[in-house]
């Protein structure tokens, strides 16, 4: 890989769980490791997303920070992790007072306020948001013209598609007018027969596209016990390959597009009809379109 003169401002979204902070970590580790000058900036109020590329010391919040009204510096809220990745997490409310997304929204805006991206000129910032609800403050990234594109990490499990469907939305909304449009939807966890022609179906009927599929892996889970990513911990893997295989194609091929979401009821038929298919693949039937 070589660098650009320009920033890149890349946000991944998925649902809770679904592996977009160790997707994201990953990605920002194998761009590192090739010569990149990465910032990977958490945007889920558990400030958990840098943690494998820092060995989980302990990293203050920007949003932490700011409550305690001193003055805040960039070094009091970042800290250099995995070949040189500055790590951000931008935190979130007091539990059960205030909003997580208007919390982002204010973080982002003190980062700005820093000059992070002037003093730090980055080749690389990840954004890594919570996908389950794209509301107002998880929606920035989006709708604020902050980010170049974003990707979703989704599995063939049907509450993850149905995030993955909802984020096409917020994206479809704000594209037109100066919004991100969607690189991609990244594969993740893919273990079951259906689970590749069934996403690939679901890319294909939002008019998108999958950048890649990230294989269930043992190598993760031990990576993660360690408190590394699996490029740190395993770099010469089969699953290192697989993220450093996607982390180029993320950099370098910047096509995007502004999605097709299915509508809610659309949606439910789309998924009937793959539970049809599932059903007779596990009762020997046949079935070119799933390929099992």
């Amino acid at each position: 890989m070589t660098t650009t003169n320009r920033t890149q401002h890349i946000a991944i979204y998925g649902k809770g769980g679904i592996g977009k902070s160790t997707t994201t970590s990953n990605i920002a580790a194998a761009l590192a490791d090739s010569g990149h000058k990465v910032v990977q900036i958490g945007c889920d109020p558990k400030s958990d997303s840098t943690n494998t590329l820092r060995g989980g010391r302990y990293l203050p919040t920007v949003l932490d920070a700011a409550r305690d009204g001193a003055k805040v510096k960039l070094s009091d809220v970042s800290t250099s992790g995995f070949r040189g990745v500055l790590c951000i997490e931008a935190g979130g409310p007091v539990p059960g007072v205030g909003c997580a997304g208007r919390g982002i929204n204010a973080a982002i805006e003190l980062l700005r306020e820093l000059r992070l991206f002037e003093e730090y000129q980055p080749d690389v910032v990840l954004y890594d948001v919570l996908g389950d609800v794209v509301c107002g403050g998880f929606a920035v990234p989006i709708r604020e013209g902050l980010t170049d594109r974003v990707y979703v990490v989704s599995s063939s499990d049907f509450m993850a598609v149905y995030a993955a469907n909802n984020l096409f939305r917020a994206v479809a909304k704000y594209a037109p007018s100066g919004g991100a449009r969607l690189g991609g939807v990244i594969a993740n966890s893919m273990t079951a027969s259906f689970a590749k022609p069934l996403l690939d179906d679901f890319a294909h009927t939002t008019g998108t596209r999958i950048v890649g599929y990230v294989p269930r892996s043992t190598t993760v889970a031990q990576a993660e016990l360690y408190g590394q990513t699996v490029i740190e911990a395993s770099p010469t893997s089969e699953q290192a390959a697989v993220y450093r295989s996607l982390a180029e194609r993320i950099a370098t091929d910047k096509t995007a597009v502004v999605p097709k979401p299915l509508a809610v009821n659309d949606l439910r038929e789309w998924a009937r009809s793959w539970g049809d298919v599932i059903l007779r693949g596990e009762q020997g039937v046949v079935e070119d379109r799933a390929g099992i």
